[in-house]
């Protein structure tokens, strides 16, 4: 499967040697071991922060041809064109039969646009809320995994956590403050999607 699109850091310690694509991420991992062979290297994908696993074995070259073919796209399937023909074009429009108290149905007849307009007004509100705490939820987790693995003997860590799942930005980053600036500049990073406004891109998905 492509790789191109996945992000990843990788860390040395308490320090980030690159963060960028596979290939570049995993030349300097490398490049790192070859130079310090006695040294730790953990890669955390940019938006799950899950681990990740690179394969560093051979050369540089042979590494960088390694997840330089793993990115290549693929092209989709081809799709036969759609037949045309008179009448009214086919906008998506489904029906499908709902079953609704009386009370229901006169409510949604008394609304802007009846009830079919007022039906879909009110699932598409639903989604972009079940987006928005999916977003949350995933951001939260992401710091958690992140916070766990790279900063769970560090003071404050136990207070973060509680401010991350509470949603507090501003408690977060005050128990952070004294941890290794890249641990805390990537973990704040990954949390930041938990505090932020609700995504632009709710509408194409």
């Amino acid at each position: 499967m492509p790789t191109s699109h996945i992000r990843v850091s990788a860390f040395v310690e308490i320090r980030r040697i690159a963060s960028g694509g596979l290939t570049e991420v995993a030349v300097a991992a490398h490049s790192e071991l070859s130079a310090h062979p006695d040294v730790g290297v953990l890669v955390f994908d940019d938006v799950t922060g899950r681990p990740v696993d690179l394969d560093l074995r051979g050369t540089e070259d042979e590494v960088r041809a390694r997840y330089a073919r793993s990115a290549e796209p693929t092209s989709p399937p081809t799709e036969a064109a759609p037949r045309k023909g008179p009448g009214r074009p086919r906008l998506g429009v489904v029906s499908r039969e709902v079953t609704l108290m009386p009370r229901h149905w006169a409510w949604l007849a008394a609304q802007r646009g009846g009830a079919s307009a007022t039906l879909r007004r009110l699932v598409e509100d639903a989604r972009k809320s079940g987006t928005r705490r999916d977003e949350v939820r995933g951001a939260q987790d992401a710091a958690f995994r992140f916070m766990s693995a790279m900063g769970g003997d560090l003071p404050g860590y136990e207070e973060g956590i509680r401010a991350l799942f509470a949603g507090d930005a501003e408690r977060l980053s005050a128990q952070l403050e004294y941890w290794p600036s890249d641990i805390r500049d990537h973990s704040l990073k990954l949390a930041a999607a938990a505090f932020g406004p609700p995504s632009r891109n709710t509408e194409a998905r």
